[in-house]
């Protein structure tokens, strides 16, 4: 026997799995991400065509208990799924999240109050198309691209520092040039989100580890999808 031809086929069979599985992997994890988006999108317009919105709003416009919990929830149920990745079970996570979208939506529902539709409409389809091609650039790049998200990282790390010295300050300079950093952080971490979430694809995980990194995945892309569409909405969306 050849084993010299037995290994290279070995290899070569091995290397079509992981290719096959990643791709897999990554499917699951837009389709889940796709779910996540609807489920927000058909939150947010009951919501606000309900009139439930204005249950999170005191009489002077501020938000009231409600409001900052339906604010904040969404934050700490993140924590809770990157926390509880090894204790949850993937149905608990998968639970937490859409739980997480559902409240998402909650949030987000003001922005149907402030902005046109035709606005949002034109944001939403401007983030898609944004997202779109980072994301098929971040598949099939074969540039590394872990020091360009470190990078990103530290640049989030900054605007969200910025954002909350500048909500006592109120610059709308600063906060035009913190809106330009966020559409380019969450743009560049899309690319460099979707070739991590390929790598984990390859690296072949299996059994229920592999359903929980789906969501995991799904959160993380849905995160950038979100925060590039609000960050877009200031530049694009036109107030009623």
């Amino acid at each position: 026997m050849d084993y010299r031809n037995f290994d290279m086929k070995s290899n070569s069979q091995v290397d079509v799995q992981s290719v096959d599985f990643a791709r897999t992997f990554v499917a699951n994890v837009f389709s889940w991400m796709f779910i996540a988006l609807a489920i927000t999108a058909l939150t947010a317009w009951g919501f606000a065509e309900s009139g439930m919105v204005t249950s999170l709003f005191s009489p002077d416009k501020h938000l009231n208990i409600l409001g900052w919990i339906v604010m904040l929830a969404p934050l700490g149920l993140v924590f809770a799924l990157s926390a509880g990745l090894n204790r949850f079970s993937f149905g608990t996570l998968t639970l937490l999240f859409v739980l997480f979208a559902v409240l998402m939506g909650m949030s987000l529902s003001f922005i149907l109050l402030a902005y046109t539709g035709s606005s949002i409409a034109l944001t939403f389809v401007s983030t898609s198309a944004m997202f779109g091609v980072m994301a098929i650039a971040g598949y099939t790049t074969k540039t590394d691209l872990t020091k360009m998200g470190s990078l990103l990282f530290m640049g989030l790390i900054g605007i969200i520092i910025a954002s909350v010295v500048n909500a006592f300050l109120g610059s709308s300079t600063m906060d035009f040039v913190i809106s330009i950093l966020g559409v380019i952080i969450f743009t560049g971490l899309t690319a460099y989100d979707v070739q991590k979430i390929k790598r984990i694809g390859e690296s072949s995980p299996t059994g229920e580890m592999t359903r929980k990194l789906t969501i995991m995945g799904a959160l993380t892309l849905y995160l950038d999808f979100i925060n590039l569409f609000m960050f877009l909405l200031r530049f694009l969306g036109d107030r009623k």
